[in-house]
């Protein structure tokens, strides 16, 4: 197939989830034969911190402003069998217009924000990527979270299809490596700020860090502020390239997932960075969160933290007991939540999807 996507980087991984989740997602659907054009504005903040150039088997179109690659998208979309407009995509109105008059491309949305998205439209708030129709005339919507969210979707934005697409890993860039001292830790974090994660970080991991002073603890990521409360003991490395995120996780004792408040709130949103950490081979420390047993083993293959008290219990585990649960949690995610897994059940969607289109498509002609 050509897919065509419309969505808001794959070219830089500074400060968002998207672009390391479409590097593995587009590697995995050009080994099955798949291509992809995505089309990314280019816009100064991703432009300044760009770590890739090319699609995995694919291409990359880069734009100034929707009038100057307007004809070049209706060309594409044309070609296309699949066209797609993710969440926050800058120009997402534009571009689900276009698509939505593809006359023969399936036309899907991915939103990889269901929580944002679904919190907002609860705050009376407007989308900048979904228009005043909602999701209505898609063929296909596909979401990062699945459970209530799905059902959320469709009463909310009146998506007509709707099919979970998860987070992933690709294990050929996320694996287990050598320690790298400037990263070893007994306990790390990594991930961009957010406010609404600040109070989770603040009790599983700051307040730790206070009762351990002889252990290190380390934060990496983008856009932490003068005042976050650093201990004297927490180090910091700012923003990480995914070619660094290797190492990162490699070298710590134990690394720390916090959800983001929304997710949290309606389970069933696993982030990225836990799949990349197990499959890096470290022991993974979460806080809670509905649907968490659906893609770990809690106890076994992930440790859960609801308190400080539970992350200093975790400190305390044994290099044995740590490296059994990193191994486990390593197999589950090589079995179950790589790329290559996720294209296959993008495939089987896309499929299922065309197969119901088709009456309705008849009915047009």
């Amino acid at each position: 197939m050509k897919i065509v996507v419309f969505g808001l980087t794959i070219s830089s991984s500074w400060g968002n989830g998207h672009a390391t989740l479409w590097r593995g997602l587009c590697k995995a659907l050009a080994r099955r034969g798949h291509a992809v054009t995505f089309f990314e504005r280019d816009v100064p903040y991703y432009a300044q911190a760009r770590d890739l150039a090319e699609v995995p088997g694919g291409e990359l179109v880069l734009f100034r402003d929707w009038p100057e690659v307007r004809r070049d998208a209706e060309r594409a979309v044309a070609e296309a069998e699949v066209a797609m407009v993710t969440s926050f995509c800058p120009d997402g109105l534009d571009a689900s217009d276009l698509v939505l008059a593809a006359p023969h491309a399936l036309r899907v949305f991915y939103d990889l924000d269901t929580p944002v998205t679904l919190s907002r439209l609860e705050r009376g708030e407007s989308l900048t990527y979904v228009g005043p129709r909602g999701l209505r005339d898609f063929d296909l919507v596909l979401s990062y979270t699945g459970g209530a969210a799905l059902d959320r979707l469709r009463a909310k934005l009146g998506a007509r299809r709707v099919a979970p697409l998860y987070g992933h890993v690709d294990p050929e860039v996320h694996r287990p490596v050598p320690l790298r001292q400037e990263f070893a830790a007994d306990l790390s974090y990594l991930g961009t700020y957010a406010a609404d994660r600040q109070a989770a970080l603040e009790r599983l991991f700051i307040e730790p860090a206070r009762r351990r002073p002889e252990q290190r603890f380390l934060i990496g990521g983008a856009q932490y502020p003068t005042d976050f409360p650093w201990t004297d003991n927490i180090f910091f490395v700012r923003h990480l390239p995914p070619a660094d995120h290797p190492a990162f996780f490699s070298s710590s004792r134990l690394t720390l997932n916090v959800t983001r408040q929304a997710m949290a709130e309606m389970g069933w949103c696993p982030s990225g960075r836990l799949f990349e950490a197990a499959a890096c081979g470290a022991a993974i420390l979460t806080d809670d969160w509905d649907g968490l047993d659906a893609f770990f083993e809690p106890g076994r293959e992930i440790l859960v933290a609801r308190s400080g008290d539970d992350t200093i219990a975790a400190l305390g585990l044994s290099m044995i007991e740590r490296r059994e649960i990193a191994e486990a949690g390593r197999e589950r995610v090589l079995a179950e939540h790589t790329s290559d897994r996720r294209a296959i059940t993008m495939e089987k969607e896309l499929e299922s999807a065309r197969r119901a289109s088709l009456p309705a498509q008849g009915a047009e002609a």
